[in-house]
């Protein structure tokens, strides 16, 4: 399991309030307020975790006018991992016992 900072929580908060729809890298740094120099390396664990899958979308870059676009999807053990995570940042950040943990 990657470890989860606040960098980390807020690519996969952003990945899973997509929906279940592909995201590029732009749209992640826009959506997270993270430069690129912090997203990729966190999109790169991820995907070596298994939480995320990758592909180069299929265009003519000089067709479009852009450089081609490697799309990110949370698969469904990263979604459900994602889930937990971030459930658990936001119990921890109202206070409340995260489930399993006694009180202190």
């Amino acid at each position: 399991m990657p470890r989860m900072t606040a960098s980390v929580l807020k690519v996969v908060a952003a990945l899973l309030a997509a929906g279940g729809a592909e995201r590029y890298g732009l749209q992640l740094m826009q959506a997270t307020g993270l430069p690129s120099g912090t997203l990729y390396p966190i999109l790169v664990r991820l995907e070596r975790a298994g939480w995320v899958e990758s592909r180069w979308e299929e265009t003519d870059p000089a067709a479009e006018g852009r450089p081609a676009r490697r799309y990110y999807l949370l698969t469904a053990e990263g979604a459900t991992s994602a889930r937990r995570e971030v459930a658990a940042m936001r119990q921890q950040m109202s206070g409340a016992p995260v489930l399993g943990e006694s009180p202190a």
